[in-house]
């Protein structure tokens, strides 16, 4: 019976790309027709999807979207790659394993507020706290769109909808406050009608070894028109971004935001609406999937390089 080494990969990975292959363009993207409503920011973060993927030039099958229930769960569909649509709630789990068991795959989930934190919060504040190596889009409308206009736990107070006629009296969930509690190692936000503004933190998002988050505000203008008005310049709004350190020596570099600082990055977070856009936080922590790659390096040096069949047989034999 022949052993596996002690560096043997978990799972039999496929050879991919080559160099020969012609850089991966938005033709060979594209999938399925999108089904929002006409005027949805959701369109838009797509597109920003397609330039992201277009420059980090993955090979297109070690590609995967993965989401949950709602409009932005819809993602996947319109992306020609590896993917799957959950449960409500649940994409995150799924998601964590495809990455944990596949190092070569390059995962992406996309979900919406109530999806993201709501019935699926407890599984967000896990995946962030475990720091699992994947990139999870926010699209985040303050409303329960595909069902027809509900409050939602990004709701303003004072939101009148089908839930909550008389007007939301809970206080809403602040995202940016939430993920930086969860421990989510990249927390950046963006918002839909500034496009260049969201390629760039999905690009930076997706490079980041460990669990990163973008929040995009993306409006939906059937059930709650205009409620990003208030940080989109061409509607009156004040669009304030980040300035990033530069670690230059220069005096006006001292006012600038140090991403590596938690308690900044929770002071922005705590800025009156509709805040600050930009990377808010970004630190190098050990990802559960380098982890767990060491723990069964170092069993398989106990094991002296014994494979999976024998350790199961040993094991069978103790229990006679």
């Amino acid at each position: 019976m022949s052993s596996e080494s002690p560096s043997a990969p978990l799972v039999e990975v496929p050879a991919s790309g080559g160099p020969d292959r012609a850089p991966l363009a938005k033709k060979t993207l594209v999938s399925d027709h999108p089904t929002w409503c006409p005027g949805c920011g959701d369109f838009a973060v797509l597109a920003s999807f397609y330039k992201v993927l277009e420059k980090l030039n993955y090979p297109q099958e070690s590609i995967v979207t993965f989401a949950g229930i709602g409009c932005s769960s819809r993602f996947p569909y319109f992306v020609n790659s590896h993917g799957g649509h959950f449960i409500h709630g649940r994409s995150l789990p799924f998601a964590a394993a495809i990455s944990l068991g596949r190092d070569d795959l390059h995962v992406f989930a996309f979900g919406g507020d109530g999806d993201g934190f709501s019935i699926g919060g407890n599984h967000l504040f896990h995946a962030a706290r475990k720091n699992t190596k994947m990139t999870y889009v926010i699209m985040d409308n303050s409303v329960y769109g595909l069902t027809k206009k509900q409050t939602s736990p990004t709701s303003p107070i004072g939101f009148k909808s089908k839930t909550d006629p008389w007007g939301a009296m809970e206080q809403p969930v602040n995202p940016m406050k939430t993920l930086l509690t969860a421990g989510a190692t990249f927390v950046a936000r963006s918002h839909a009608t500034q496009v260049n503004h969201m390629i760039e933190m999905m690009h930076r998002a997706a490079l980041h070894d460990g669990f990163s988050v973008v929040e995009i505000l993306s409006e939906c203008v059937e059930f709650n028109e205009g409620a990003f008005d208030a940080a989109n310049p061409r509607k009156g709004g004040k669009w304030q971004t980040i300035d990033l350190k530069k670690n230059d020596g220069s005096p006006e570099d001292a006012a600038r935001h140090d991403p590596t600082d938690e308690f900044a990055a929770m002071k922005l977070a705590l800025a009156p609406w509709p805040g600050h856009f930009g990377v808010f936080y970004e630190v190098k922590r050990p990802t559960k999937n380098q982890l767990e790659r060491d723990l069964v390096t170092r069993t398989r040096e106990k094991t002296k390089g014994a494979s999976a069949l024998q350790l199961l047989e040993g094991t069978f034999a103790k229990m006679r």
